[in-house]
């Protein structure tokens, strides 16, 4: 199965701060530092760290070759990354001293993109393979519809959630991704047994990932759940975690890991991202991933 990530790319300008700045207030930033990103970039490099073949579509700016060339050396093919005149997708984050994050998003490149680029890059597809898409991209619905068609596999990941999202045809989505935010966004459910009770009834035939902070994760699929807890580790930046997530789950269900097995992975993955600074700088290697493993058994 090849991975296609149909997804954002951006420059991270990061900013540490006491705090997250209040509405009205004004306060200094200790450092600036920026960093590649974007969700549709993160979880491409968290997925080629796992060890998976992925290829991943998009836009940039004339800004954005750093941004190929970190994908590049993580072993992601961007031949189907276009590069257009519009500037580069960027996020200006906020980062505490307790490692919290707030994100703001200028899309720029990442939703410039047309039905005629998604038809060439689809072309390359078909049954046996797997789209991944986020919602930091535009005409996410019509490459939901046309990835059906040809029969791919559809992974979501709905965030950022907007009124775009409802646009979709989520029935057609095979593997859910989410937060409590996200799941409490499209079923209109706060509590996360209302949330999974939810989707299972209106996605009875999807899978359903849905990460909940310090009470770790739930999967579910026809019925049957799994749970795993979280790994305590000192955070340092949280900015990459549900990308990290997203990559190693699916990194290792693509090595036909079991699901119990892959939701290990990737929360302990996911524990490593925490404790290091940066968006994509900050996602390990899947060599790492198995010798934390080692050690936490330990």
């Amino acid at each position: 199965m090849r991975v296609l990530n149909f997804g954002s790319l951006n420059i991270d300008y990061t900013y540490t701060l006491d705090h997250i700045v209040a509405p009205g207030e004004t306060i200094t930033s200790q450092k600036l530092e920026v960093f590649p990103g974007g969700k549709g970039l993160n979880q491409s490099v968290a997925l080629a760290r796992a060890g998976a073949p992925v290829c991943h579509a998009g836009q940039v700016g004339p800004d954005g070759e750093m941004l190929l060339q970190v994908c590049r050396e993580s072993g992601v093919d961007v031949s189907r990354v276009r590069t257009v005149q519009t500037r580069t997708g960027n996020a200006i984050i906020q980062v505490s001293a307790k490692g919290q994050n707030s994100i703001v998003l200028y899309p720029g490149a990442n939703r410039e993109q047309t039905r005629e680029q998604i038809d060439q890059v689809l072309a390359d597809f078909g049954p046996g393979d797997l789209v991944l898409l986020q919602n930091e991209i535009n005409l996410v619905d019509y490459i939901i519809q046309e990835a059906a068609r040809r029969g791919m596999t559809i992974a979501l990941n709905p965030s950022p959630f907007d009124e775009r999202m409802l646009a979709c045809d989520l029935g057609l989505v095979d593997l859910f991704l989410l937060n409590e935010v996200e799941g409490a966004q499209i079923t209109g459910r706060q509590d996360p047994e209302e949330i999974l009770a939810e989707m299972a009834a209106r996605f009875p035939k999807a899978q359903v990932v849905l990460t909940l902070g310090k009470a770790g994760v739930c999967w579910q699929k026809g019925g049957e759940r799994l749970r795993h807890g979280i790994y305590r580790v000192p955070v340092v930046d949280t900015t990459a975690a549900g990308d990290t997530f997203t990559g190693f789950f699916l990194g290792s269900l693509l090595r036909q890991l079991p699901v119990a097995e892959a939701l290990r992975v990737a929360s302990v993955a996911s524990s490593l991202a925490v404790s290091r600074k940066g968006a994509s700088s900050s996602i390990p290697t899947w060599e790492e991933v198995q010798q934390a493993k080692l050690e936490l058994q330990s």
